[in-house]
């Protein structure tokens, strides 16, 4: 079914145009309108448009002074935090490509997605896990320099001082010289950068992603992908005085949900960001109090843990217009109590890496339909696909894979050229991504998901991909072949667990396994548990068979 041809209950019409942008320009734009406009709330702290556009262009100068080019990949190895929003467009206005790492990545993970995006610059904080972390990259990596920021100077005055003074242990000891460079020197007596001559066209970000075979992926979203997103996402705002919003900032900024629902979302409409560290139920309760935050995207996790902490009856959430959950399927049960404790409206959206973070939503307002991922945002279009056959569309009413074609899509992956032909497929003489998800489309243009094809599993909102799990359990000399699948989790959504067969002599139980597997992989990657097994299903043709395992050990739905 033609979804722009349904009836439409988002705001802005389907056929809304909107103008691709350098995402520096957008915020240039926003914050000539009103340069002492607040545009992130920290910790206590307020930072305008104006003063954070300085500190971006600041940095950019200190780049280009640098030597770093246009087109160079400079790397985010960072938490929320304001030195986020300044080197992520400071980075783009030097005319570098901005690569997000996540907080949570081991040495190994971040050492191959430096070499592979070919990350020449690394900015970071003087946190303990952060810093150590990006200092044994830069050993063991062809990383170029760190830019290591102080997070005490981030942070109200009393706040910095008493931070230095009494939490010294929380503060990383800094070994600066010719390759690590303190954020402050970078700035130090730079004005305006030099003009870069991008074009919307050009590539902004590489967002890793990836699959249930092979290493992450980095999704190339250029300018136009990520500003005509962010537009499209503050098209569907039924509320007016956009400028007025404030948005609850506990995604983190890496995330490419994040990264255009709160960003550059909040950039393109005038609006300001709450922004919390890492998600803490007490803390971001408080903010919403404190901050009187007027939108709030999270994934179903955060949303289950505010309804499970004790401050939340005592919490004034009046301000909330609206939350919107993705990154993972929202448990009906979950979005009727969020509903029924808060009064405020829980939707559910849709959107991937390779999507610049948002295909579709229920809308904000009015007409929903729970259970579904909404309708497209503006401009988006949505065809089903035979699953078995991609080349030709699903029977009428049957459900198919979802392929998406719109102005927020990708141009492909980073060094990857060779996927392109099971990424993309052609119909009706354009390019659809496809998605790995089986899912239908209503009389009324609501997508809804009702499978998947992909392997990959959702925690909390993170995606987790099988085989990088496999490929750590394997290296352990015990281990002789491992599967990981994702099973039902009430908290996550799901979680990792593995099955695994032994080398001959190996005695090592499930129990030692785990504990081994979950001290080498991320935290989101942990496994729930380890199962020994003497043989694991295979094809015929003798190769290892996850569908078959899943089919064994999961309940039939």
């Amino acid at each position: 079914m033609d979804v722009s041809k349904a009836r439409y209950h988002h705001p802005a019409p389907w056929g809304t145009e909107f103008e691709p942008m350098v995402l520096p320009e957008m915020l240039a734009q926003t914050t000539a309108r009103n340069p002492g406009a607040p545009l992130v709330h920290f910790m206590g702290r307020s930072y305008s448009y104006g003063e954070l556009y300085d500190q971006a262009q600041r940095f950019a100068a200190g780049l280009q002074a640098a030597g770093i080019a246009k087109g160079d990949r400079v790397g985010l190895f960072l938490p929320n935090a304001p030195i986020y929003v300044s080197a992520y467009y400071g980075a783009m206005m030097a005319g570098a490509i901005v690569v997000n790492f996540s907080p949570l990545y081991t040495v190994e993970e971040l050492s191959w997605q430096v070499e592979d995006s070919g990350t020449r610059m690394l900015v970071t904080l003087d946190v303990p896990e952060l810093y150590g972390t990006a200092r044994d990259v830069l050993k063991a990596s062809s990383l170029e320099k760190l830019v290591v920021g102080e997070l005490a100077t981030m942070l109200p005055a009393l706040k910095g001082f008493a931070m230095k003074l009494f939490a010294r242990s929380k503060i990383a000891k800094v070994a600066y010289g010719r390759d690590v460079l303190r954020w402050s020197d970078m700035m130090d007596g730079n004005t305006a950068p030099k003009d870069a001559e991008i074009t919307p066209q050009e590539l902004a970000l590489l967002q890793y992603t990836g699959g249930t075979t092979g290493r992450p992926k980095g999704a190339m979203l250029s300018h136009a992908n990520l500003s005509v997103n962010a537009q499209q996402v503050a098209a569907i705002n039924p509320f007016g005085d956009a400028d007025k919003e404030v948005f609850m900032g506990a995604l983190p900024m890496f995330h490419v949900f994040a990264n255009t629902a709160l960003l550059n979302h909040a950039v393109a409409s005038g609006g300001s960001i709450a922004m919390v560290p890492r998600f803490d139920a007490g803390e971001v309760l408080a903010t919403i109090q404190k901050y009187k935050t007027t939108g709030m995207p999270g994934v179903p996790t955060m949303f289950q843990a505010l309804l499970d902490h004790p401050d939340l009856a005592k919490t004034d959430m009046s301000s909330l217009k609206v939350c919107i959950s993705g990154g993972a399927p929202l448990p009906a049960p979950l979005r009727d109590k969020f509903e029924g404790t808060t009064g405020v409206r829980l939707v559910e959206g849709y959107g991937l890496t390779e999507s610049s973070g948002v295909v579709s939503v229920n809308p904000y307002a009015g007409t929903r339909k729970p259970g579904t991922i909404g309708q497209p945002v503006a401009g988006t279009e949505v065809l089903l696909l035979d699953k078995e056959d991609p080349s030709i569309k699903s029977p009428e009413g049957a459900p198919g894979e979802i392929v998406l074609h719109g102005p927020q899509i990708m141009g492909g992956y980073w060094n990857r050229p060779e996927v392109a032909a099971d990424i993309f497929v052609e119909h009706d003489g354009k390019q659809w991504l496809r998605t790995g998800d089986v899912g239908t489309v209503d009389e009324g243009g609501f997508v809804a998901i009702v499978d998947r094809i992909k392997d990959m599993i959702a925690v909390g909102g993170f995606k987790v991909f099988p085989s990088q799990v496999e490929d750590v359990l394997l290296e352990n000399e015990a281990v002789k072949e491992a599967l990981v699948i994702g099973v039902p989790h009430d908290y996550l959504g799901e979680m990792p667990r593995a099955y695994v067969t032994l080398n001959e002599g190996a005695s090592e139980d499930g129990e030692t396994l785990a504990a081994w597997l979950n001290s080498h992989v991320g935290k989101h990657e942990r496994v729930d548990e380890v199962v020994v097994r003497s043989e694991l299903p295979k094809t015929l043709i003798g190769k290892l068979d996850r569908k078959a395992l899943r089919a064994e050990v999961l309940p039939a739905d």
